[in-house]
């Protein structure tokens, strides 16, 4: 017999003032777009993804003529998309409410035609890369077996490349010569090697791994035909750096730039120049590297977060910006440092909100960066307090705007997000500390911080919750069953629930990552997923829980969830239930909005703001 679990409150309102009310609720119906991306071969035809229809969707833009058209209309929406080299057409991957279990379609760029299988000897699957050349196109696809790849040329399908090891299609030479491949056969997917291929044949033609604990990430070709450089991501001296491997020469180079913290880059189109995005403790900016001088020049972005980014031939570069005070703006820089507004979206654009401090502290495996918010107005003396913790785990959370965090902000919560062990950007030993034994490791650090919230007169102690998605949702139960004592409420959007259950129905990809981050699978290490996972503990939650999550859900899948939710009935245990129809997370506004009332109001109900 199913259980009937008690469902979420979902108020008509969060606040009694009309004005507050309005003024949240603007802030996720604002229209908001992605940086465009052009056609190698065809720099007037654009796609970007937005919000302006109440879904995020994909978009065309014709520079020539002006012209913007919505391409995709799906009521779970659409992110995933890319133009081919010529521009004729949009490509976009269809899968079925969010499940991410689909196959790539294609539509013409300039309208008028209906989508079409892009690929039609090709089965579906989770998607494992795309490279779109003119004469053949590489697409990866990931299921249950594991990893299969792909070429299709002069109307024939062949398979290259099959592995039960995590694998992607990776980049295509300009020339279509070469075609790079990330994969796992060594066991660890989140340290790949990288091989690359003669499309024509597909022999090797060179393979690089940098050893365990080390992965190579490839970032592109050079834009250049017959130019064999590849651009990729190294981390030998212990944090994500450049490298640039001459594939048919043999030859690499490591660029050594003198940054802190962590970066990633794209070509500028004659391949001289690198345009490199810097990470740096929550915030990002714009660098151009000249290749023969070996001259970084800044690109004068004010802090904050970058987006995407990318180099027209004249050598202009468009990207996205935004702060946690300032929404989301997508500019372009001329040559000569001109900076302007290059795309607005229609409508009223979104109210601003609070900036973020930063908070350093000592934690048991080093320093921990955090991202402090207060509400304006707030009083003197501690607020009530959530704890966000971001997704991933390989993320981090920065100075960016967040239509989320100004609610809560708005509800009179301070704020604070915890870059705990296991984000992104501050090293590669802080990335993986959390191997052998994730979940804990990361809390640890989320202690840490709480106590110099609560010392440091910022949070009031009896009046703290903790809160996440993805992983984050994963981490905020385990901690209401090992940290009883620190957390008022906890509020869990697409959690891991039940670790063991989440393997057995999470996609393919994210057991190979499973495996690399415990030790192996469940069968192999019992003792670290039962320790590791948050139903071992569900007998010790006192705080009253919120659990969201979707039905389609491949990554966190919704019988895990269901076997924790029992657990808590059957104890009697405090807790709500909000289940909605699509898959990790929504692409619809208004969905959103209900979601994060029905959070904000649950906090708010639990520290008796309401």
């Amino acid at each position: 017999m199913t259980t009937q679990h008690p469902p979420a409150v979902i108020p008509d309102r969060i606040f009694d003032d009309a004005e507050a009310e309005a003024r949240w609720r603007a802030r996720f119906r604002a229209p908001r777009m992605s940086p465009p991306d052009w056609a190698v071969d065809a720099p007037d035809a654009n796609i970007y993804v937005s919000n302006a229809s109440g879904v995020w969707e994909v978009y065309s833009w014709n520079r020539a003529t002006g012209e913007h058209r919505q391409v995709t209309d799906r009521p779970n929406g659409t992110l995933s998309a890319t133009t081919s080299r010529d521009g004729a057409w949009i490509w976009w991957f269809d899968d079925t409410d969010g499940d991410e279990f689909g196959s790539w379609v294609r539509e013409p760029f300039a309208g008028g035609g209906a989508p079409e299988r892009a690929v039609p000897d090709v089965h579906d699957g989770y998607p494992a890369g795309l490279e779109i050349g003119h004469r053949l196109v590489a697409v990866g696809v990931s299921t249950d077996d594991g990893s299969e790849l792909f070429v299709h040329r002069d109307g024939e399908t062949a398979r290259f490349y099959a592995s039960k090891d995590d694998a992607s299609v990776a980049a295509l030479s300009r020339d279509e010569r070469l075609l790079a491949i990330s994969h796992s056969e060594h066991g660890d997917s989140r340290h790949p090697a990288v091989r690359v291929l003669a499309a024509d044949g597909f022999a090797t033609v060179a393979e690089k791994w940098d050893g365990p604990g080390k992965g190579l990430t490839p970032l592109g070709f050079s834009p250049v035909a017959g130019d064999t450089r590849l651009l990729m991501l190294h981390e030998r001296r212990g944090r994500e750096e450049l490298l640039i491997w001459d594939v048919e020469g043999d030859g690499e180079t490591e660029l050594s730039l003198d940054l802190p913290g962590e970066v990633t880059a794209g070509w500028y189109p004659e391949a001289d120049a690198l345009l490199v995005v810097h990470f740096h403790e929550g915030r990002s900016s714009l660098y151009s590297y000249h290749l023969a001088t070996a001259k970084l020049s800044s690109l004068d972005t004010p802090p904050g977060r970058i987006g995407g980014a990318g180099v027209r031939d004249d050598g202009t570069v468009e990207y996205s910006w935004s702060s946690a005070a300032e929404p989301t703006v997508i500019r372009a820089r001329t040559p000569e440092g001109a900076d302007r507004v290059l795309l607005t979206p229609p409508g009223e654009p979104a109210p601003g909100s609070a900036p973020v401090s930063d908070a350093f502290v000592e934690g048991p495996g080093g320093r921990v960066h955090a991202l402090v918010s207060r509400p304006s107005g707030a009083p003197d003396g501690p607020l009530p307090t959530v704890f966000t913790l971001h997704g991933g785990p390989h993320s981090a959370d920065e100075d960016r705007f967040s239509a989320y965090r100004a609610a809560w902000l708005d509800a009179g919560f301070a704020v604070v997000e915890v870059n705990y062990r296991g984000s992104t950007g501050y090293g590669s030993a802080w990335r993986d500390a959390i191997e052998g034994r994730p979940g804990l490791t990361e809390l640890a650090d989320v202690a840490a911080v709480h106590d110099w919230a609560v010392r440091s007169g910022l949070s009031d102690a009896e009046r703290c919750v903790v809160a996440g998605g993805s992983w984050g949702g994963y981490l905020t139960l385990l901690a209401l069953g090992t940290q009883p004592g620190l957390w008022t409420a906890g509020v869990a959007s697409v959690p891991v629930a039940d670790y063991v259950a989440a393997y057995e129905d999470e996609m393919e990809q994210l057991r190979a990552f499973d495996r690399a981050l415990f030790g192996g699978d469940p069968e192999a290490k019992p003792a670290v997923y039962r320790e590791c996972s948050p139903i071992t503990y569900v007998d010790a939650v006192k705080a009253p829980v919120l659990v969201l999550a979707g039905d389609n859900d491949p990554r966190c899948p919704i019988r895990q969830i269901e076997n924790y939710l029992d657990r808590l009935a059957r104890r009697g245990a405090p807790y709500q239930f909000y289940r909605y129809d699509a898959g990790h997370g929504s692409l619809v506004i208004e969905e959103t909005i209900r979601q994060t009332a029905a959070e904000v109001w649950f906090a708010m109900r639990a520290v008796g703001l309401r």
